[in-house]
C-alpha cells in the first residue's frame, strides 16, 4: 500500500490513493473497498456518512412502511382469529421508531469506515483542477488530491417550475417528519416513490389520492405489475388518477388546492410531490475540471470512467436506475477497477428493482413488452403463477403472482412479482435472470414448503412442462 503523503501545512494539500466526493451509498461503498484493496481513501462528505438512503430515503421510508404494515395488520386482526383494535397512529413515536433504525445503522456504518482507517472530511467540497491537470477536491482552506477521483454526489428530490416547496407542499424528504397523519393527501406522481408513500400513508389512516401524468402506476414495471398495484390500491380506498398533469398547487392555514390540466381541482391537508430525484452536479465544479456533464449526469464509459482519465462517476449521478444498490455495485466496481482487478462491468438490466408497497413490486431483467420488442413477438413465451396456490401467501392473506418471461427454448428474461414480501424472493430471481438459465435448470432446485418462494419453483416447472400446482 503506497502512504498516505501529507504535505506541510502551508501547502494545505492533503495526498491519498483515492479521493471520493460523497459519502452515499456509492462512496461509502467505494471507500470500504478500496480500503480493503490497499489503497489510502479519503472520503468527502457534507452532510452525514450514509447519504440520503440511510437518513431521508431507503430506510427511514421502509421504517414508515413497515409501521403502516403494523397498522394495517392491527385493523385486520380479526381476519386471522386475533381480537384487536387499532387505537391510533401515534405519528411521533413512528417518527422516534424510525430515526432509532437510522441512529442504529449510522452507527454501525461510521463504526465500519473508522475502522476500515478512511479519512473522513465534514465539509461541502468542489472539484478544481490541480498544477498538473489532475482535479483535485477543495474543502474550505485544504485541497484534497488522489491518483484517482470519484464523483459520488447522489440524488435530490426534484419539483416541477412554479412548484413552490415548504408549508403544506412537501417531498419525501419533509414527508418524513409529519408529526400527525393527515386526514386527505394528494401525492403528484405515481412512480416507486410516490406509490410507496401513498401506500405508507392511506395505512396511516389518511385518505389519499395519486396523480400520475403518465397512463399507469409504477410505468417502468411490467404492465402486468401496475394493473396489479393499481387493483389493489383501488381496493384499498386510494384513488388513482392517471393520464392526469399537475398544473398549479396553492396553499393557506386551511389546507392546498392542486389544479390539473382541464381545471379539475383536489382539496387535501398536504401535498407531497414525488415526481423523481435529480443528479447533484450542479455548482461542483465539474465542467470546468473538464468532466463531461449531459442533462445533469456525469457522462461515463461502461467502466464508469468519465471524460476525464482520472476521474470516475457512481451512483445517482450516472444516468440509469437510481437505486442504492446500483450505488454500492459501483462504488466497489470502481476502486477495484482503480486497483488494476479488471471486474466485470455493473449491468442495469439484472440490478432487482422492488417496489415496498402494500402490495410489493419486485422485478428484474426485461417486461414483457420490452423482451417482444427485443427478441420479437414469436420468440417469446411468458407464465404467469398465482399466489391464490401458494400456501403461505394463503397465510399471509395476500393477493398477486409470479411473472416469468423467456425466451421461446432458451434462457428466462424477465422476473416479475407482486404480493406482500415478494421483495424477500427478487434475490433468486436476479440469479436466474443473471445466469441466462432455461426454467429447467431451475426445476432442481428445492424450494422450502410453505413459503412464498416456493411461487418462483412452480413458475419454472410449469414453463418447462411438469407442473405440479399449477395448470401448465
Amino acid at each position: 500500500m503506497r502512504e498516505t503523503q501529507r504535505t506541510p501545512e502551508t501547502d494545505s494539500t492533503d495526498a491519498y490513493d483515492l479521493v471520493i466526493l460523497g459519502g452515499g451509498s456509492g462512496g461509502y461503498a467505494c471507500a470500504l473497498r478500496a480500503s480493503q484493496l490497499g489503497l489510502s481513501v479519503a472520503l468527502v462528505e457534507k452532510d452525514k456518512v450514509g447519504g440520503t438512503c440511510l437518513h431521508r430515503g431507503c430506510i427511514p421510508t421502509k421504517a414508515f412502511l413497515h409501521s403502516a404494515e403494523v397498522a394495517d395488520t392491527a385493523r385486520s386482526a380479526d381476519r386471522f382469529g386475533v381480537r384487536a383494535t387499532l387505537e391510533r397512529v401515534d405519528m411521533p413515536a413512528v417518527l422516534s421508531y424510525k430515526d432509532g433504525v437510522v441512529g442504529r445503522l449510522y452507527r454501525g456504518l461510521s463504526g465500519l469506515v473508522s475502522k476500515a482507517g478512511v479519512t473522513v472530511v465534514e465539509g461541502e467540497g468542489r472539484v478544481e483542477a490541480g498544477d498538473d491537470d489532475t482535479p483535485d477536491v477543495v474543502v474550505g482552506e485544504r485541497r484534497f488530491r488522489g491518483r484517482s477521483l470519484v464523483v459520488a454526489t447522489g440524488s435530490f428530490a426534484r419539483t416541477l417550475p412554479g412548484l413552490q416547496i415548504g408549508g403544506r407542499i412537501m417531498t419525501s424528504t419533509e414527508v418524513l417528519e409529519l408529526d400527525d397523519v393527515p386526514a386527505r393527501t394528494v401525492v403528484l406522481g405515481g412512480g416507486v416513490i410516490g406509490v410507496e408513500l401513498a401506500s405508507a400513508l392511506a395505512s396511516f389512516g389518511s385518505e389519499v389520492t395519486v396523480v400520475e401524468a403518465l397512463p399507469r402506476l409504477v410505468a417502468a414495471e411490467d404492465e402486468a405489475a401496475s394493473t396489479a398495484l393499481t387493483r389493489a390500491f383501488t381496493k384499498r380506498g386510494i384513488t388513482i388518477r392517471t393520464g392526469s398533469r399537475f398544473e398549479s398547487a396553492t396553499q393557506d392555514d386551511g389546507g392546498v388546492a392542486v389544479t390539473l390540466e382541464g381545471g379539475e381541482r383536489l382539496e387535501a391537508d398536504i401535498l407531497v410531490v414525488a415526481v423523481g430525484r435529480g443528479p447533484v452536479t450542479e455548482g461542483l465544479g465539474l465542467e470546468e475540471a473538464g468532466i463531461e456533464v449531459a442533462e445533469g449526469f456525469v457522462v461515463t464509459d461502461e467502466r464508469l470512467r468519465t471524460s476525464h482519465p482520472t476521474v470516475y462517476a457512481v451512483g445517482d449521478i450516472v444516468k440509469g436506475l437510481q437505486l442504492a444498490h446500483r450505488g454500492f455495485a459501483h462504488g466497489i466496481f470502481v476502486a477495484e477497477e482503480i486497483a488494476g482487478r479488471a471486474p466485470q462491468p455493473v449491468s442495469d438490466h439484472l440490478i432487482p428493482r422492488v417496489t415496498y408497497s402494500h402490495p410489493e413490486i419486485a422485478s428484474v431483467g426485461l417486461t414483457e413488452a420490452a423482451a417482444r420488442e427485443q427478441h420479437g413477438d414469436d420468440a417469446v413465451a411468458t407464465y404467469q403463477y398465482d399466489l391464490g396456490g401458494n400456501g403461505k401467501a394463503q397465510i399471509l392473506g395476500t393477493a398477486g403472482f409470479v411473472k416469468v418471461v423467456r425466451v421461446v427454448d432458451g434462457p428466462v428474461v424477465g422476473m416479475h412479482m407482486v404480493g406482500d414480501r415478494m421483495g424477500e424472493q427478487v434475490g433468486e430471481a436476479m440469479l436466474v435472470v443473471g445466469w441466462d438459465a432455461v426454467p429447467a435448470d431451475v426445476t432442481p432446485f428445492l424450494h422450502a414448503h410453505p413459503t412464498q418462494n416456493e411461487a418462483i419453483g412452480e413458475a419454472m416447472l410449469a414453463l418447462a412442462g411438469q407442473p405440479l400446482h399449477a395448470h401448465g
